[in-house]
Protein backbone atom coordinates (compact mmCIF):
# COMPACT_ATOMS: atom_id res chain seq x y z
CA UNK A 1 0.00 0.00 0.00
CA UNK A 2 1.23 3.56 -0.87
CA UNK A 3 2.08 5.99 1.85
CA UNK A 4 0.23 9.11 2.41
CA UNK A 5 1.95 12.21 1.94
CA UNK A 6 0.79 14.72 4.85
CA UNK A 7 1.78 18.25 5.71
CA UNK A 8 0.20 20.77 8.18
CA UNK A 9 -0.50 23.60 7.11
CA UNK A 10 -0.20 26.72 9.09
CA UNK A 11 -0.12 30.31 9.01
CA UNK A 12 0.56 33.56 11.45
CA UNK A 13 -2.13 35.37 9.07
CA UNK A 14 -4.92 33.00 10.45
CA UNK A 15 -6.12 32.60 14.34
CA UNK A 16 -3.71 29.75 16.12
CA UNK A 17 -5.35 26.67 16.89
CA UNK A 18 -6.52 26.43 20.46
CA UNK A 19 -6.27 22.93 20.78
CA UNK A 20 -4.30 19.71 20.01
CA UNK A 21 -5.12 20.18 16.19
CA UNK A 22 -3.82 21.97 13.32
CA UNK A 23 -5.08 25.16 11.11
CA UNK A 24 -5.12 22.73 8.39
CA UNK A 25 -3.46 19.66 6.89
CA UNK A 26 -2.64 18.56 3.82
CA UNK A 27 -3.21 14.99 2.91
CA UNK A 28 -1.73 14.24 -0.74
CA UNK A 29 -3.82 16.57 -2.76
CA UNK A 30 -6.87 17.11 -0.21
CA UNK A 31 -6.79 19.37 2.19
CA UNK A 32 -8.58 19.55 5.52
CA UNK A 33 -9.28 23.19 6.81
CA UNK A 34 -9.77 23.44 10.92
CA UNK A 35 -13.39 24.99 11.59
CA UNK A 36 -13.19 28.57 11.67
CA UNK A 37 -15.36 30.93 13.61
CA UNK A 38 -14.43 34.82 13.58
CA UNK A 39 -11.24 35.59 15.15
CA UNK A 40 -9.52 38.49 14.94
CA UNK A 41 -5.54 36.93 14.43
CA UNK A 42 -3.98 39.76 16.14
CA UNK A 43 -5.92 39.66 18.70
CA UNK A 44 -7.41 36.58 19.41
CA UNK A 45 -10.68 37.78 20.50
CA UNK A 46 -13.93 37.02 18.34
CA UNK A 47 -14.88 40.23 16.00
CA UNK A 48 -18.03 42.36 17.32
CA UNK A 49 -20.80 42.95 15.35
CA UNK A 50 -22.88 39.53 14.91
CA UNK A 51 -22.78 36.92 12.49
CA UNK A 52 -22.21 39.28 9.69
CA UNK A 53 -18.77 40.15 10.72
CA UNK A 54 -18.39 36.87 12.44
CA UNK A 55 -18.38 35.48 8.72
CA UNK A 56 -16.21 37.63 7.28
CA UNK A 57 -14.00 37.61 9.55
CA UNK A 58 -14.25 33.63 9.35
CA UNK A 59 -14.31 33.45 5.37
CA UNK A 60 -10.92 35.75 5.67
CA UNK A 61 -9.31 33.53 8.31
CA UNK A 62 -9.98 30.59 5.67
CA UNK A 63 -9.07 32.53 3.15
CA UNK A 64 -5.43 32.87 4.69
CA UNK A 65 -5.29 29.45 5.33
CA UNK A 66 -5.85 28.73 1.54
CA UNK A 67 -3.26 30.88 0.45
CA UNK A 68 -0.45 29.10 2.76
CA UNK A 69 -1.35 26.13 1.54
CA UNK A 70 -1.27 27.42 -2.56
CA UNK A 71 -4.72 27.48 -2.95
CA UNK A 72 -7.74 29.64 -3.31
CA UNK A 73 -11.65 29.71 -2.82
CA UNK A 74 -11.54 28.23 -6.51
CA UNK A 75 -9.97 24.63 -4.73
CA UNK A 76 -13.25 24.62 -1.96
CA UNK A 77 -15.46 21.30 -2.75
CA UNK A 78 -17.19 21.71 0.28
CA UNK A 79 -18.04 23.93 3.20
CA UNK A 80 -20.42 23.52 6.25
CA UNK A 81 -21.59 26.04 8.16
CA UNK A 82 -23.17 25.80 11.16
CA UNK A 83 -25.61 29.02 12.53
CA UNK A 84 -27.72 29.68 15.78
CA UNK A 85 -30.52 31.68 13.95
CA UNK A 86 -31.90 31.14 10.35
CA UNK A 87 -32.58 34.88 9.99
CA UNK A 88 -28.82 35.10 9.43
CA UNK A 89 -28.72 32.93 6.60
CA UNK A 90 -29.23 35.69 3.62
CA UNK A 91 -26.12 37.70 5.05
CA UNK A 92 -24.02 35.14 5.65
CA UNK A 93 -24.97 33.95 2.23
CA UNK A 94 -23.90 36.88 0.56
CA UNK A 95 -21.00 37.35 2.18
CA UNK A 96 -20.27 33.82 1.44
CA UNK A 97 -21.11 34.48 -2.61
CA UNK A 98 -18.51 37.02 -2.79
CA UNK A 99 -15.39 34.53 -2.05
CA UNK A 100 -16.78 32.63 -5.05
CA UNK A 101 -16.21 29.02 -3.73
CA UNK A 102 -16.35 26.01 -6.29
CA UNK A 103 -17.89 23.64 -4.39
CA UNK A 104 -21.24 23.74 -2.50
CA UNK A 105 -22.73 24.78 0.56
CA UNK A 106 -24.19 23.03 3.27
CA UNK A 107 -26.12 25.17 6.55
CA UNK A 108 -26.67 23.30 9.52
CA UNK A 109 -28.90 25.10 13.01
CA UNK A 110 -26.81 23.80 16.01
CA UNK A 111 -28.20 24.84 19.46
CA UNK A 112 -25.07 25.62 21.25
CA UNK A 113 -21.56 25.37 21.00
CA UNK A 114 -19.10 23.42 23.80
CA UNK A 115 -17.77 27.38 24.54
CA UNK A 116 -19.09 29.59 27.14
CA UNK A 117 -21.11 31.58 24.24
CA UNK A 118 -23.82 30.76 22.39
CA UNK A 119 -22.49 29.57 18.72
CA UNK A 120 -23.84 32.42 16.50
CA UNK A 121 -21.26 31.03 12.95
CA UNK A 122 -18.65 28.02 12.71
CA UNK A 123 -17.23 27.61 9.15
CA UNK A 124 -16.10 24.13 8.29
CA UNK A 125 -14.22 23.73 5.14
CA UNK A 126 -14.59 19.86 5.25
CA UNK A 127 -12.66 19.36 1.74
CA UNK A 128 -10.41 21.02 -0.72
CA UNK A 129 -8.94 19.96 -3.65
CA UNK A 130 -5.47 21.35 -3.70
CA UNK A 131 -3.45 21.16 -6.87
CA UNK A 132 -0.38 21.82 -4.87
CA UNK A 133 2.48 20.12 -4.33
CA UNK A 134 2.94 18.13 -0.84
CA UNK A 135 6.51 18.17 -0.61
CA UNK A 136 9.42 15.40 -2.64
Amino acid sequence: MASLVKKIISTAKGPAAVGPYSQAVLVDRTMYIAGQIGIEPSTGQLVSGGAKEEAKQALKNMGEILKAAGCDYGNVVKTTVLMADMKDFNDINDIYKQCKPAGYLVYLLPTTCSSRRQLLLFFDCELLSCLVSAGP
